[in-house]
């Protein structure tokens, strides 16, 4: 957000609140000029009694109860109509401010999503253009054909997490579930990060016998999501640990790692749609911040849960739980 925009919200907002102070002023004053009416019409009518008549004590309690009812009926409605106004107020206040941080946080994402889509094209796009004119020996061949098609495969796994979550927002995403062999999906996706990562090292943990009611695609994209993320957010050295193990008739996936960690406060935001860890204007990490929301999305479509913990001594571990029956 430039500095105009900052300016701009300022300005907003300093209106909103004088604007708020001038209607309680003038319910204030509503209240205080029907009150002095009332007292008005009161001591007119108390003025035109007449003290020496039987009834003078009888017709003056009348008038008292008549302001006095008067009165708590002033009462009661500006009472009710400040509550009305206070509350409209803090909604609309706290609408505004979700809808101008979300209205920030797509200006991040498309900030972001553009570098991301456009530097797999690039690299792609260079290597190709490498192979096409020089004449390169086999190995440096194999290499540049192995680093292009980990870019395409980062590039197809973007397109994939924005449609999703555009399906998803819009309702117009359709289930379709079957029995899924989770430890042979688990297992092809990690050598998968082993060929696209050679340099890194992946401790792997898989029980040979998880099946799952669910769709192949999305816990494909749940793994690689979370697998990803830990890529990104841990040191190149450090290992990566993958498990699936049954407990007590649940599937238990957990990817582990041991980078830079997550504070407790960020833990109940980094599933939301577009949140990313750390500074927007220090983050080095890549990333559109849809990958951990699209993670309980899907999470959720399969009836589990996921929980975000600390692995000791530094690192994080995410765990996926599913029913498997």
């Amino acid at each position: 957000m430039n500095f105009f925009n900052k300016h701009k919200l300022s300005i907003l907002t300093a209106f909103y609140w004088f604007l708020l102070a001038y209607i309680v002023a003038a319910l204030l004053w509503w209240f205080i000029a029907l009150n002095k009416q009332n007292n008005a019409m009161i001591n007119l009518q108390v003025s035109q009694l007449q003290k020496n008549t039987p009834q003078y004590a009888q017709q003056y309690q009348k008038i008292m109860n008549d302001k006095k009812r008067k009165t708590t009926q002033y009462v009661g409605e500006g009472f009710f109509f400040l509550v009305l106004i206070l509350i409209g107020a803090v909604f609309v206040y706290r609408a505004t401010r979700r809808q101008l941080h979300l209205s920030h946080q797509q200006h991040n994402f498309m900030m972001a999503v553009t570098h991301e889509l456009k530097t797999p094209i690039a690299v792609a796009q260079l290597n190709l253009e490498t192979l096409q004119k020089r004449k390169l020996d086999e190995e440096t061949q194999q290499k540049l054909i192995h680093n292009t098609l980990n870019e395409t495969n980062r590039l197809n796994g973007l397109c994939n997490n924005i449609l999703l979550a555009a399906q998803l927002d819009g309702g117009a995403y359709h289930s379709f579930k079957q029995k899924i062999f989770f430890s042979e999906l688990v297992t092809k996706q990690i050598e998968m990060f082993k060929n696209s990562f050679p340099k890194r090292k992946f401790n792997t943990d898989i029980d040979g016998e998880v099946y799952l009611l669910g769709e192949e695609l999305l816990l494909q994209m749940l793994l690689n999501n979370l697998t990803e993320n830990a890529i990104k957010y841990s040191p190149a050295e450090k290992p990566i640990t993958i498990q699936l193990k049954i407990k007590a008739d649940k599937a238990v996936l957990k990817v582990a790692d041991e980078g830079i960690g997550i504070t407790d406060v960020e833990k109940k935001k980094i599933f939301q749609k577009f949140y990313r860890v750390g500074n927007e204007n220090t983050r080095k990490a890549k990333g559109s911040g849809l990958g951990l929301y699209l993670c309980k999305q899907i999470i959720l479509k399969h009836r589990g849960e996921i929980l975000v913990t600390d692995n000791i001594p530094t690192g994080t571990i995410f765990t996926a739980t599913f029913k498997m029956s």
